[in-house]
């Protein structure tokens, strides 16, 4: 068991953060768990038990028949009776099984993302909707789960009435072998009492089918993540990034509608470079392509004029520290999120790392570097948790920082304290901003502005605005809107 989670464990560690793409993780979890243990099940009760019905009725015909070859014939062509009505059946029962497990992780999947989003559901009042819905899945999986124990119920009666009929049979033939005299009473006795143990052991293989069936329907879901295509990686390291180039390349992800549409653009050593477009354009895309996460483009993205799939994902992740507006918190001290598991890490160093993002004399009113962090930072505000995850990536030491939309839904002091940072290691490093609030990035070497997957317009701040197109008019309206809303709070005081 330990081995086959270990495998599954390595095979997304492997894929990265692509597997969401082909499973959901509420499967990954169901399968990981009770699906082993399906098939250990599979292995440990039914295999053994498949090889000792085989033998155990050929031993019992030969020991027999030096009793009564009549008897012994009978019974043994009895036997098979009970395997075929386990062939009869197995059809059924796979379809059966597989609709199984797909309800019950469907049913996870529901669960999980209601559990995740209860805050949400709460808020806009659609709790009890959704926990409708629940009973609904529920529901369903309740019959389906009667439609499986029905069936096993149902072929369990037959193959004991098989198994019974069988030993009954038997018995007959030793009353009748005695009465003819053809056996004295020692060999009848011995007759009726193997009769049984000639179907016995097929009929606990019957048993234990159901429970193989169940295992060989958690292999395929257990296989499925196994034989999951794992991307090549590259074979070339980089030391340092000179020069980032996209050149033509276009992305899907349901390979029906482009979210990237012919880019072209190149990021040189020390830029700032921005990012900024409505929702849905491209923007955050452009980050996980850059950082392959994303593949499956088209055109050619290029790092130090090397291919982006010739060159390791080590030295990728090496070079690139990303930071999302989402990161995630591990539960367990200050200093395990800050490290990462990396022992060369100072405290000396997390200490400076964390008064950089303005947070050390918060802890340090706490227990420092020793402070427990709940589950995905629930103990921290929005601005902390950014703020640390900000203070993990500084550690890194990275030369490329790409921040995706890392000022978002945080308060207006945390959102000071990072783009300050931001532009501090512009002047060492390359910087790539993706922001929705088009203040934070007038001071970018360069703005690429996106809408519907193409760069519709490039330049700096000043060149943009005086072109009066696209980037002029979502600028004009975001400081129009939070003029307004300063002004109107400053009314609010007077």
């Amino acid at each position: 068991k330990k081995t086959l989670r270990s495998k599954i464990y390595e095979k997304l560690l492997n894929m990265g953060q692509s597997y969401h793409e082909m499973i959901s993780t509420s499967e990954v979890v169901q399968v990981s768990v009770e699906g082993v243990e399906q098939l250990e099940t599979y292995f440990g009760g039914y295999l053994p038990q498949l090889f000792y019905s085989l033998l155990a009725p050929i031993t019992l015909f030969v020991v027999l028949s030096f009793i009564s070859f009549k008897a012994a014939f009978v019974l043994l062509i009895c036997v098979p009776l009970i395997p075929l009505s386990i062939i009869l059946v197995q059809k059924f029962a796979k379809k059966l099984l597989n609709k199984y497990w797909g309800t019950y992780t469907n049913m996870g999947d529901s669960f999980l993302e209601n559990i995740q989003g209860l805050t949400t559901l709460k808020i806009y009042q659609r709790d009890k909707e959704k926990s409708d819905e629940m009973d609904i899945e529920a529901e369903k999986f309740r019959k389906i789960t009667m439609r499986v124990l029905t069936m096993q119920l149902n072929s369990i009666s037959i193959m004991d009435l098989i198994a019974f009929g069988g030993a009954a049979f038997g018995t007959i033939i030793a009353v009748l072998e005695f009465r003819s005299g053809n056996i004295g009473l020692a060999g009848a006795f011995i007759i009726i009492m193997l009769s049984s143990e000639f179907f016995i052991p097929l009929r606990l293989l019957g048993s234990f089918f159901h429970i193989a069936m169940n295992g060989m329907a958690a292999s395929e879901k257990i296989f499925k993540i196994l034989d999951m295509d794992i991307r090549e990686d590259g074979d070339y390291d980089i030391d340092d990034i000179e020069e980032i180039e996209f050149k033509n390349v276009d992305f899907s992800y349901d390979k029906e509608r482009n979210i990237i549409k012919d880019n072209s653009f190149t990021i040189n050593k020390g830029e700032l470079i921005s990012f900024v477009g409505e929702s849905g354009s491209g923007k955050s895309t452009i980050a996980k392509l850059i950082m392959g996460i994303n593949r499956g483009y088209s055109g050619d993205i290029f790092i130090n004029k090397l291919e982006l799939s010739d060159i390791s994902e080590k030295s990728i992740m090496n070079n690139i520290t990303l930071i999302k507006n989402n990161n995630y918190i591990f539960k367990g001290s200050i200093r395990e999120n800050l490290s990462m598991g990396d022992e060369s890490i100072s405290d000396l160093e997390m200490v400076e790392a964390l008064k950089k993002v303005k947070l050390f004399d918060f802890l340090n009113n706490l227990n420092g570097l020793n402070t427990l962090v709940m589950e995905e930072g629930s103990n921290l505000s929005g601005g902390q948790r950014q703020r640390l995850a900000l203070a993990r990536g500084l550690l890194k030491g990275s030369n490329t920082f790409i921040f995706d939309e890392a000022t978002s839904n945080i308060d207006i002091e945390s959102e000071k304290y990072i783009m300050d940072i931001i532009y501090e290691l512009a002047k060492t490093k390359t910087v790539i901003l993706i922001s929705h609030r088009l203040a934070n990035v007038v001071n970018s070497d360069r703005i690429y502005v996106l809408k519907d997957g193409y760069i519709k317009e490039v330049g700096n701040h000043n060149k943009l605005i005086n072109n009066k197109g696209i980037y002029e008019k979502l600028y004009t309206e975001q400081y129009n809107l939070e003029n307004f809303s300063k002004n109107k709070v400053e009314v609010s005081y007077a």
